[in-house]
């Protein structure tokens, strides 16, 4: 009885199964089986010969009826059938059935970044976004193969896709792949280094770093080693022992020629925008050029349908994406401040810092002279990003930002008992766009096509409060161009890369003096063409890593070639330990210089130049690094030794202050030293301590004596911290202490024909520097995407007074040597709220 109804049940199933049993054998394609079709049943297909020829299959039976036929025809495909006359029939190809899905790590649950997923023999192919989310139009029924650098390839079949309906897939790691990311934590949450040697920080990650109450993306690089600021700002930042003009800054591929808002205490770029920044110290690709120092390079990722508004005791900021489409996105981002209108206590202090040294110390009898000054000051930044996912293979970014800095400047004295009041202005603004274009054309080749402005001005009107005499200046850059990049891989060990770049750029400056009477206007242009190559190298165990770049620059008006390789490599030794040398040759045509001290307020007193190959050289440098780095146990132990010697640069571009002051000499420097990180994590806890040791030395020929210490000279820099991060709390606590700056004092305060006769340049140094900061911070969270932030930060917690510079001057009333000293921020508090929806 039990075999009749088991009989009976297989009996069933055989029956409902049968018309779409297939014939036994292998898969063939599905030209030949509708040819077959048509010679057993009699009809004719009509078709597109493209939207059949990637589909293969194992044919149906041939006992099945026609109309079962092309229905097993059909859900294997995205073809449907259309009976024109009953022996003629049509086949449409349905390009709107997707297949797609979401691809996440297996042991992180981290969403995976351009992943390839494409058909098998076939040049239909999808890379995920940052969310990991992919999508194919479906034409071929070929296995779909999915692969990354860092992963193991996983196969999957269309059906399965169509039946799941964008379901998420683990890949499993690569045990035997050298790691893209060295450090995934560095210092704190959203910080990471590369196995390529650079640092990346993500903002929309980031946990907190000690005196900071948001991820300011210029502060937030001068907590890694070898990077610090000789005055506390982020417009004078020094990149192992270079000038702040020295580091290329690019937003989105616009160059940056304005870094500071406040002057340089905040960065001019909203931070709570999902950016991803790359800093390179050396060893940069070949694609990047006009620097000979470091590359800061920060580009905009998209989100969906978030938003976020923060206040500070600064300012106030917002930011928004939109999804226009399912194709197309929009992201907007506005910061102002209300300083204008209200002044806290640490705008307060932000004044001071950055407009001090009213009140002048003589060095023989300590005189006061008193100067008050009222200011109206305010900043603010736009953004907006454009996103067009044309189709599968092309898309279009668009990119525009606006920077400005406006301040009105009152200065009153008392002289002979009478009330003189001067006022000034400063406005500085910048505004950029930039084009880009990406074209995958297969799995194998892409393209990017990048066209971009830059515009800069700063302009000022100086009425002197010690005369009648109106001084204006204004300095303007335009920068515009563009790039062409084509990237190959040729293989699964060798990428090669290729490109060409463009870019004009002029510089106009402008001075006028009424009293007496002086107009200089100066306008220069120049056209720099590069081609560019590069081969990046994967060994077969995925243990070595390496690059070698080539970048050959056409310099015009002046003819002249300039061949700069680039160089990078690194193996891991063992799972614990990795070594990597890095080495490069740059250069850049572009400078700041300073001619007079008090040019524009004293406080952008820098301005941009072009060099003409004369008395201002073309700007090169040579670097090499050799680090190491261990891992084990949450314990990372890094070293990186370097050398640096940068030649073209001339005395104005180095901001003396003492006897150099007012010469124009062509020289060079020479910087070697060590970076030194240990840090441990334990549970929420991550602690660390960092100490650079480096030498940085002048070589001016005509000068006597010719090698001096370099006016960005910091020979011992020391920084700790420690920060927990636990669900929602976070609290970071730090400190760093360096060695003074050099300074030159006057010899025995003489005075000889109206000049400070000076001791030997940067041969004394000021006093040591040492401060303390602490942050934190707690997030209320409402639901998944509407939460809010609260925290505070303070820094120099201590209030220790620490001098940035010093230089001196003669008193013409009393004929005496006076002395300046700039101070750092003294104890500065700050709050925030943040409410992200």
């Amino acid at each position: 009885m039990k075999f009749n109804l088991l009989f009976s049940y297989l009996f069933f199933i055989a029956f409902v199964l049968n018309p779409f049993a297939q014939d036994k054998g292998n898969v063939i394609e599905l030209k030949i089986i509708l040819s077959n079709i048509e010679k057993q049943h009699l009809v004719t297909f009509n078709y597109l010969e493209t939207d059949i020829s990637s589909f293969k299959m194992i044919p149906p039976t041939k006992e099945v009826t026609l109309k079962n036929k092309l229905q097993y025809v059909s859900q294997n495909s995205n073809l449907q059938f259309h009976f024109a006359t009953e022996n003629y029939i049509a086949i449409i190809a349905n390009h709107d059935i997707k297949i797609c899905g979401y691809l996440i790590d297996a042991e992180t649950n981290e969403k995976i970044e351009n992943a390839s997923v494409h058909f098998n023999h076939s040049d239909t192919f999808a890379l995920s976004d940052q969310k990991g989310y992919f999508e194919l139009t479906y034409n071929s029924s070929n296995t779909i193969e999915v692969s990354h650098l860092g992963y193991k390839k996983m196969y999957l079949e269309p059906l399965e896709l169509k039946k799941n309906d964008c379901s998420q897939w683990l890949l499993e790691p690569n045990s035997n792949q050298l790691k893209e990311v060295i450090a995934q934590v560095y210092l704190t949450k959203g910080i990471s280094k590369n196995s390529d040697g650079s640092f990346e920080i993500q903002p929309k990650k980031f946990s907190i770093l000690p005196g900071l109450t948001e991820p300011d993306v210029f502060q937030t690089m001068q907590q890694l080693p070898g990077i610090n600021s000789i005055d506390q700002t982020i417009s004078n930042i020094n990149v192992r022992g270079g000038s702040h003009d020295q580091n290329l800054f690019l937003w989105n591929e616009i160059r940056l020629f304005q870094t500071g808002h406040f002057y340089g205490l905040i960065s001019i770029l909203n931070p709570n925008l999902p950016n991803k920044i790359k800093i390179i110290k050396n060893g940069s690709s070949a694609f990047y050029g006009e620097s000979v120092s470091s590359t800061i390079s920060i580009t905009t990722q998209t989100t969906n349908h978030t938003g976020a508004i923060g206040l500070n005791l600064i300012n106030i900021d917002f930011n928004k994406s939109f999804s226009l489409s399912k194709k197309a996105s929009l992201t907007i981002s506005g910061r102002r401040s209300y300083t204008d209108f209200l002044r806290s206590p640490t705008y307060n202090n932000y004044f001071e810092r950055i407009f001090q040294n009213t009140v002048v110390s003589s060095v023989k009898d300590n005189q006061n002279i008193d100067f008050t000054t009222d200011a109206n000051f305010y900043f603010y930044d736009t953004s907006i990003q454009f996103d067009q996912k044309i189709n599968e293979k092309n898309k279009l970014q668009i990119n525009f930002i606006t920077i400005s800095n406006q301040l009105n400047f009152n200065q009153s004295k008392i002289e002979n008992n009478n009330a003189i009041t001067k006022n000034s202005s400063l406005d500085q603004q910048s505004f950029g766009g930039s084009l880009l274009f990406k074209r995958n054309w297969n799995t194998k080749n892409n393209s990017l096509v990048t066209i971009y402005a830059s515009n800069y001005k700063v302009d000022s009107r100086n009425e002197s409060i010690n005369g009648n005499q109106i001084f204006t200046q204004e300095n303007t850059v335009l920068d515009t161009g563009f790039h062409v990049e084509h990237h190959t891989i040729l293989n699964p060990f060798f990428t090669f890369k290729n490109g060409y770049q463009f870019h004009e750029i002029g510089i106009r400056n402008t001075d006028q003096i009424n009293s007496p009477s002086f107009f200089r206007n100066t306008k220069e242009v120049l056209h720099n063409h590069a081609l560019i190559s590069e081969l990046e190298y994967f060994s077969k165990n995925k243990k070595l890593e390496s690059s070698f770049g080539i970048r050959n620059n056409f310099i015009t008006p002046f003819n002249s070639f300039i061949l700069e390789p680039r160089f990078r490599f690194n193996y891991q030794l063992s799972n614990l330990f990795s070594t990597q040398i890095l080495a490069e040759k740059k250069h850049q045509t572009t400078t700041q210089i300073i001619d007079l001290q008090q040019d524009f307020l004293g406080v952008e007193k820098r301005r941009w130049i072009l060099v003409n190959n004369q008395d201002i050289p073309i700007i090169k440098s040579d670097q090499v690094a050799v680090g190491f780095t261990f891992k084990k146990q949450n314990w990372l132990f890094s070293v990186d030794n370097f050398y640096k010697k940068v030649t073209g640069i001339t005395t104005k571009s180095q901001g003396f202050q003492n006897q150099l002051e007012f010469e124009n000499r062509i020289g060079n420097y020479t910087t070697i030293g060590s970076e030194l990180l240990i840090q441990k994590q334990i549970n929420d806890f991550t602690s660390w301590i960092s100490y650079t040791i480096s030498q940085n030395t002048y070589d001016f020929k005509m000068f006597n004596p010719e090698k001096f210490p370099n006016n960005f000279d910091i020979q011992h820099n020391v920084s700790f911290g420690i920060v927990y991060h636990f669900d929602a709390f976070k609290i970071a606590f730090g400190s760093r202490w360096f060695t003074g700056r050099p300074t030159t004092f006057p010899l025995n305060n003489t005075i000889q024909d109206n000049t400070i006769t000076y001791q030997n340049p940067n041969s004394d140094r000021l006093p040591n520097f040492f401060q303390t900061n602490i942050s934190a911070g707690y997030t209320f969270s409402f639901s998944e995407k509407k939460q809010l932030q609260v925290g505070a930060s303070i820094q120099n917690l201590f209030n220790n007074q620490n001098i940035l510079n010093q230089y001196f001057r003669i008193n013409t009333n009393t004929n005496s040597i006076e002395k300046v000293n700039t101070y750092a921020l003294k104890i500065t508090p700050n709050i925030y709220l943040r409410y992200s929806f």
